[in-house]
């Protein structure tokens, strides 16, 4: 996900006449047409776009979601680190448009409906960090997978959160090292390759899930 914010629906003319009406006038009093008529496309051209006025409020969060799968998919030497780095790519996508944020969550606040499917879209990144970890950690007890995965999440939307109420500047460094304390509490903190320590397995914290020992005892082998 090297460049999020440039090709994502976010960025199109549709979304930011939508956030612009619905901003001004309310959600419930935005018709399609209006919004269609503010973009300068035609109804059917939404509908092609969008399934509907809800769907222009997340539209880019499922750009995001199949990019994060990409990004997943590919070869990551530490699990826990790709998830944290996936959580950093989310941030980095809303904050490199921090208006355009402000004005949807401002939105969703105003809609029980919409804040009932931003709870359901928040759910989805969780889920697909807990299936990430359960794929790439085979033997993974589940309470760690799901537990890093709400960790992670929750962490990141409390940050998101500081961005999109305020109005100031809050850089991704903020997220990362409320990242990297939690995977320390969470006892699967990045370990320092270049160290020259024989005994790095007899100093693993009892906090570390049974999986990553594991993980971290063939990383080793494999080294020698």
């Amino acid at each position: 996900m090297s460049e999020p914010s440039t090709s994502s629906a976010a960025r199109t003319p549709v979304v930011a006449a939508a956030l612009e009406l619905f901003a001004t006038q309310g959600f419930d009093q935005t018709s399609v047409e209006q919004i269609a008529a503010a973009a300068g496309v035609s109804r059917s051209t939404f509908f092609r776009q969008f399934g509907g006025k809800d769907d222009v409020i997340f539209a880019d969060h499922e750009v995001v979601l199949d990019q994060l799968r990409a990004f997943l998919a590919g070869k990551h030497d530490n699990p826990w680190v790709a998830v944290r780095e996936a959580s950093l790519r989310v941030y980095q996508h809303f904050a490199a448009d921090p208006e355009l944020a402000r004005r949807r969550y401002t939105v969703v606040r105003e809609v029980p409906a919409l804040r009932e499917r931003e709870i359901v879209t928040i759910v989805r990144y969780e889920r697909l960090f807990d299936q990430y970890l359960r794929n790439a950690l085979p033997g993974i007890d589940p309470l760690d997978a799901v537990g890093f995965a709400a960790l992670v999440t929750a962490i990141h939307n409390h940050v998101l959160r500081q961005l999109l109420r305020g109005d100031k500047h809050v850089p991704v460094s903020v997220l990362r090292r409320a990242l990297d304390d939690a995977m320390l509490r969470f006892g699967v903190a990045d370990t320092d390759a270049s160290a020259p320590d024989d005994l790095v397995v007899a100093t693993f914290p009892r906090t570390m899930p049974t999986a990553e020992v594991a993980r971290r005892l063939r990383e080793q082998l494999d080294a020698e």
